[in-house]
């Protein structure tokens, strides 16, 4: 079977916010400029992401900055929402390029974003880069799901990436609003951030395991274990 042969994966959004967001999407696609193409909307939600770690880094000084972080995740969200749908809409659609290069800024997006919230001083950098880490785990997952079954999952248990930036949303409103203080425990010096951090990196392992759990049994059903019969005497 050659590349071009190969079925592509179905996708399933079953994130808490999936109805809305689908029909935000069906609006706004058909409004979307005929001169902004689906790879530039890509470039947009990537541009956004640098957005995001400039606002962060300014933040250091000027908390204010946190809400330019938000609009940075909002211009995410169109850029990285919106280039599948106007490439299906105007029929310019390139399923496999276009799944790789989503893929591929997505992840660089993340890090971005990541390094930006690290150097930004609300959260510890270690739990900043552990949390990215234990994402990417999830990120790899629907990978390897959508290899063994067909189906590209955008969300695990509700939680997808708009999801995720929601919570972003409402994090950043409310380390500007409550400035975080910090405390000591056992000698290490946290601030409610850090234990926001440490619940997302225990929440992402918990799903981890227990989607790998679900899948591997599910598997297990469908690829029984085939015993080797003995050679014929024939």
């Amino acid at each position: 079977m050659t590349p071009d042969d190969r079925p592509e994966a179905a996708r399933e959004n079953g994130g808490w916010l999936a109805g809305p967001e689908r029909r935000a999407l069906l609006w706004l696609a058909p409004r979307v400029p005929s001169w902004l193409t689906p790879n530039g909307l890509t470039a947009i939600g990537f541009a956004a992401a640098v957005l995001a770690f400039v606002g962060y880094v300014l933040a250091v000084d000027h908390p204010a900055a946190l809400w330019l972080v938000n609009l940075a995740l909002v211009a995410n969200w169109f850029g990285d929402s919106l280039d599948g749908h106007v490439a299906r809409l105007r029929g310019i659609e390139r399923p496999r390029f276009g799944f790789f290069l989503d893929q591929s800024v997505d992840v660089l997006s993340q890090l971005v974003f990541a390094l930006g919230l690290a150097v930004s001083g609300y959260i510890r950098p270690e739990i900043v880069m552990l949390g990215l880490a234990t994402y990417l785990m999830m990120t790899a997952q629907s990978l390897l799901r959508a290899q063994v079954s067909g189906v590209f999952h955008l969300a695990t248990q509700g939680m997808g990436l708009t999801e995720v930036r929601c919570l972003f949303l409402v994090g950043n409103g409310l380390f500007f609003s409550v400035p975080p203080q910090p405390f000591s425990v056992g000698g290490i010096t946290l601030a409610y951030p850090d234990l926001f951090g440490m619940l997302w990196i225990l929440t992402n392992a918990g799903l981890f395991i227990w989607t790998m759990i679900a899948e591997l049994r599910q598997l297990a059903r469908q690829e029984p274990p085939t015993r080797n019969r003995p050679p014929s005497d024939d």
